[in-house]
């Protein structure tokens, strides 16, 4: 999407802040013995007395209104009866709509004290997200957000997740440019316009560079490594990104 309008801005604001807010209470309520299904529920209450829809929901009939990932999953976690432990790893993605407007947020973290690797690579990943927004602006090359991102991930001796990708968001929750990579891919140099509304999601993994698919169709894993991710959606000015989800 390219956001152009006042209304445009605004509808934009209203969902970024609403997703935000919806993240940022489930952060708070992840604590050792919650499951993941009674955190998903808080979200459903919450987007309803907002007035607001669940993304993965509505759009692709998502077995939960956000997607919640422990440890070895990296995304799009179905919730369930797990119970959340001591120095688990938890990724909280929300994403939804309001007056045909959409945002799409998440961040991980570790749940009490955990160990060290996963502190490390959730800063790391806060650290990839800061170096990329400084090459989110209009007329600079996307890759350039990617490259930043890998940049970053390598002088921490970490690498990124590949087949994982921000994408553009706005009127739908995927949309133009269908992939914002989290490295340096030549061959992916449109410029970035004026207005342009995306999801911006570096994953900084300890090992592997690739995601799998589990059996229940939703949820992408890692063999043997762990991964953190944070996400915001950005509209791009030439004043600056704005962040609607932060």
């Amino acid at each position: 999407m390219i956001a152009k309008t006042e209304e445009d801005f605004n509808g934009l604001k209203e969902i970024g802040k609403i997703v935000a807010a919806i993240r940022d209470e489930l952060v708070q309520r992840t604590v050792p013995g919650i499951t993941t299904k009674e955190l998903d529920d808080i979200a459903g209450e919450l987007f309803a007395k907002e007035g607001a829809v669940s993304a993965p929901k509505s759009e692709y009939d998502f077995p939960g209104y956000t997607c919640i990932s422990v440890n070895d999953e990296v995304a799009h976690g179905i919730p369930g009866e797990r119970v959340i432990q001591e120095g688990d790893i938890v990724n909280i993605d929300v994403s939804g709509s309001k007056n045909s407007y959409f945002a799409d947020t998440g961040i991980s973290f570790v749940v009490g004290e955990g160990e060290e690797v996963l502190t490390k690579i959730c800063d790391v990943a806060k650290k990839a997200f800061e170096a990329g927004l400084i090459k989110a602006k209009p007329g600079s090359k996307k890759s350039g957000i990617g490259k930043a991102v890998f940049q970053t991930a390598k002088q921490h001796e970490l690498t990124v997740i590949k087949n994982l990708t921000g994408h553009g968001i706005g009127r739908t929750i995927h949309e133009a440019p269908d992939h914002i990579y989290n490295y340096n891919d030549t061959s992916d140099d449109e410029l970035l316009k004026d207005g342009m509304v995306i999801a911006f999601e570096p994953f900084i993994s300890t090992l592997e560079e690739e995601v799998f698919q589990k059996n229940d169709g939703w949820t992408f894993a890692t063999k043997k490594s762990y991964v953190a991710q944070i996400e915001h959606t950005i509209i791009l000015t030439k004043n600056g990104p704005i962040i609607i989800t932060e």
